[in-house]
């Protein structure tokens, strides 16, 4: 089970980290308003811009979908599998 949890852990904070970094640079129109992070990212002016930005929401469903499948999905499936068998062993 600790395994599972640092490789959810490790998704979740590498994922996450690289999200606040590119949602920081182009979901933050300033510093002073109160949607950081989170505001309409800006029209991009190159190709790279336009990957960062397509680049924002993939990151942060990695970094949930990521700590998910590991913390919960996975240990359940395991749980459901020895079920099933002890079920099976005890008929």
């Amino acid at each position: 089970m600790a395994d599972e949890f640092i490789k959810g852990f490790g998704i979740l904070t590498t994922a996450g980290l690289v999200w606040m970094t590119l949602a920081g640079w182009y979901q933050t129109p300033s510093f002073f308003m109160t949607n950081q992070l989170i505001a309409p990212p800006p029209e991009p002016g190159n190709v790279f811009d336009a990957i960062s930005i397509f680049l924002i929401d993939v990151f942060l469903w990695t970094a949930l979908l990521g700590a998910l499948t590991f913390w919960i999905l996975i240990p359940a499936g395991r749980e459901i599998a020895a079920a099933v068998e002890n079920r099976r062993e005890s008929t």
